[in-house]
């Protein structure tokens, strides 16, 4: 049910400044100095240290990395372990035998994770995935297809290997 509520002014009928002091004030912005940081210089700079103070008072501050690689969107084993029977019905996923073969590139997830129990036999494609979740699907008799591996780590393996 909609509340009629009696509007503010009606109730200060008779009261000429309706609650603001001098008949000057709650004219625009003129009771506060101005707009913003208008007026803050005006007593002495009381307040302008104030605003010196804290560096993210005003504008914009840092920057978005529009980088593809930051870019990840995970799924779980969990969440793949649930969505399992939607996706075969919509022919997203395709089960051959006791396995089942899934591409996650196709349905929009770039990396595999680890959480949650393997209950089937996997054949996934993925662009990354964590080691324990390829382990997890190896576990199972499964395995994991890794579109694009890190070079950072063989290289680091090699100098380890060159050290020895």
């Amino acid at each position: 049910m909609v509340h009629n509520k009696r509007a503010k002014d009606t109730r200060q009928r008779g009261n000429h400044t309706h609650g603001w002091g001098s008949k000057k004030k709650h004219r625009g912005s003129g009771h506060r100095g101005g707009k913003g940081n208008a007026g803050s210089g005006k007593k002495a700079d009381q307040k302008k240290p104030s605003y010196w103070a804290d560096k993210n008072f005003q504008g914009k501050h840092g920057f978005h990395s529009h980088s593809q690689a930051l870019l990840q969107n995970p799924i779980n084993l969990d969440d793949l372990q649930i969505r399992l029977n939607t996706l075969v019905t919509q022919g997203k996923a395709k089960k051959h035998g006791d396995s089942y073969e899934i591409n996650l590139n196709e349905l929009g997830y770039n990396k595999l994770l680890a959480s949650g129990k393997v209950a089937h036999k996997f054949k996934i494609t993925v662009d990354h995935a964590s080691s324990k979740a390829v382990s997890k699907v190896q576990e199972k008799g499964g395995e994991v297809m890794v579109l694009k591996v890190k070079e950072v780590k063989e290289v680091k393996k090699e100098v380890k290997s060159e050290k020895e």
